[in-house]
């Protein structure tokens, strides 16, 4: 049986892997996908797999773009609440909540391979649940992060966040005032906690549309952005990214 993996972090994926083969070697993975571009240039030119163990939220979009042209079974791979687990059991997608374990990718595999026949219309009509499920939740974040430090917790306002940034595998935020804090979270669970308002312009920082001054073109068709807080390197953006990242900047809705 032939697996496919979109997972736009390196060690998340190398990861699966590595629990994939220990769960089953007789499963074979023949690729994995970092990005919506990248999927859809794969999937072009080659043909489709028996299974997909995909996240949800990538650098450049979201995985539906790919999947709903595949009508293949998709394990999805998540950081969602309860609420929205729920939601993949009623919807009979499996799930593998991030961080994942051996035995949960071993119950997802089983469950996959305990489906008889699994009909086209009924993978889209999934796929769909799911993505509305999705956009559902960007639309109603919170308002604050809970800080924790020492023996204190406290509230900082999302909208007072200018961005965020990951330095030494440890992720700070940076507030308007020039505050920072370290709010225990990956950039990906902060990207789905704060929504629309921020972007994630690349690796290394997710930044509040508030605190873009401007952006400028590089040689290389990349941005270089400014921002109103100081930053210790320059902020670029990949030329694959740029044209997502200034429908974001002029306030269109990104699918």
């Amino acid at each position: 049986m032939k697996v496919v993996i979109i997972e736009d972090e390196r060690l998340t994926a190398e990861d699966l892997i590595q629990t994939i083969r220990q769960v089953d070697p007789t499963l074979e993975i023949v690729a994995t996908v970092k990005s919506v571009n990248e999927g859809l240039t794969y999937f072009r030119s080659n043909p489709s797999p028996d299974l997909i163990f995909s996240d949800i939220q990538l650098g450049d979009g979201l995985s539906f773009e790919i999947l709903n042209n595949l009508h293949v079974p998709v394990i999805f791979c998540t950081a969602y609440d309860e609420y929205a687990l729920n939601a993949f059991k009623v919807n009979g997608i499996d799930y593998i909540l991030k961080p994942f374990t051996t035995a949960s990718v071993k119950a997802a595999l089983q469950k996959f391979k305990n489906l008889t026949q699994v009909k086209q219309d009924e993978i889209t009509r999934q796929h769909e649940s799911i993505k509305r499920l999705f956009l559902d939740s960007r639309a109603t974040k919170v308002s604050s992060l809970l800080i924790h430090f020492k023996d204190t917790i406290f509230p900082v306002k999302i909208e007072e966040i200018a961005l965020f940034r990951l330095e030494n595998d440890i992720v700070y935020l940076l507030t308007f005032d020039k505050t920072t804090h370290y709010p225990n979270k990956s950039l990906e669970e902060l990207e789905d906690i704060v929504g629309d308002r921020f972007f994630r312009v690349n690796r290394q920082y997710l930044i509040n549309r508030k605190a873009i001054i401007n952006a400028s073109s590089l040689f290389s068709r990349k941005l270089s952005l400014s921002v109103s807080v100081p930053v210790k390197e320059s902020i670029t953006i990949s030329r694959e990214k740029s044209s997502l990242f200034l429908k974001w900047l002029s306030g269109e809705t990104i699918l």
